[in-house]
């Protein structure tokens, strides 16, 4: 069966290979996957991602970061979802607990953050809050 919300997928495998203190966990590869992973690190959320080839289709390893015992995430939801589609221009982006965590928005710039979208003055379709 097809899966409906790749996204979210990728996003519940982190959510549940934290609460299971794992090191690192697999989800099949995509373009939008890598970007949204590409967001997580460089807000220091996951220590790093690569290209997994050892399977029969491609897939990303993603590390995940803990600090002191604790998942570097506590929380992590989707907001665009395929049945409701979330979209904010610059001005309107969401702040997750007073600017503690962060928004990631799909923009014409490719997926940034929200105080990076802020900084280009774009907005886009908010994909998931991070904190």
């Amino acid at each position: 069966m097809a899966m409906t919300d790749p996204l979210g997928d990728m996003l519940t495998r982190i959510r549940n290979g934290q609460q299971a203190k794992k090191d690192s966990v697999l989800s099949p590869a995509s373009t939008l996957r890598a970007n949204v992973l590409e967001v997580l690190q460089r807000e220091g959320y996951i220590r790093g991602y690569s290209a997994d080839e050892s399977g029969k289709h491609p897939a990303l390893r993603i590390e995940l970061k803990y600090f002191e015992g604790e998942p570097a995430i506590k929380f992590v939801a989707r907001v665009s979802k395929p049945g409701r589609r979330v979209y904010s221009g610059s001005k309107e982006l969401p702040t997750v607990r007073n600017g503690l965590g962060i928004t990631i928005v799909s923009t014409p710039k490719g997926v940034l953050s929200d105080n990076e979208a802020r900084a280009e003055n774009v907005g886009g379709e908010v994909l998931a809050e991070v904190f």
